[in-house]
């Protein structure tokens, strides 16, 4: 049984990432390294949402 509160957790830290994103990418010189890092920890998140979805692994804490 997928844990709410956990994935709530995931899915306000996906919009936080995706925020700061498009924060970075609307200064005039966005630093592309913390950009690509941005993105990678979407990434991860929205991977982790997928499997706790699916039952596949349990949501980290």
């Amino acid at each position: 049984m997928i844990n709410q509160r956990k994935l709530w957790r995931l899915r306000e830290e996906h919009r936080w990432l995706e925020s700061r994103i498009r924060q970075e990418l609307r200064r005039p010189q966005p630093d592309a390294y913390v950009v690509l890092d941005l993105k990678r920890r979407k990434l991860r998140v929205k991977d982790e949402i997928f499997l706790a979805e699916a039952g596949l692994v349990p949501v980290r804490a």
